[in-house]
């Protein structure tokens, strides 16, 4: 056999093994995976039964997420009513301001959080608090 008709053999060989391996992957296992957001470093200490620990009324917290949750998508809310809030974005994470109002000063609310992420995955999550007189 000539050196030619080797390589050609070869060639061929690849060209077959490369075409195999390619069909060898569904549609599904190539799509990309989303990430679902996560909600973290949030500041004020949750309700515990066994702990009844209180936060200051009208107390300001934070909320951190990672940079890629669309931030035009982020909802805020204390006790089931829209929380104004202050967002500031890094090439990492975006980190939400906001401050208790002061009609919910001695009660229990629950903080919810819910965004979506680039991709199009959505997350929420929430944190109960007792707050102050």
């Amino acid at each position: 056999m000539t050196i030619t008709t080797m390589l050609k053999s070869e060639l061929v060989l690849a060209t077959l093994l490369a075409f195999g391996t390619a069909l060898a992957y569904s549609p599904e296992e190539t799509e990309i995976t989303c990430k679902k957001p996560r909600f973290t470093d949030f500041n004020l200490t949750p309700y515990n039964a066994t702990d009844n620990i209180e936060v200051p009324a009208e107390a300001e917290f934070i909320i951190k997420m990672p940079a890629w949750v669309n931030p035009e998508t982020i909802k805020l809310t204390a006790k089931g009513e829209p929380l104004p809030f202050k967002l500031e974005s890094t090439s990492t994470l975006h980190k939400i301001t906001a401050k208790l109002p002061a009609k919910l000063n001695g009660q229990f609310a629950r903080i919810n959080v819910g965004a979506t992420a680039v991709l199009g995955c959505d997350d929420q999550t929430g944190w109960l608090v007792k707050i102050a007189k």
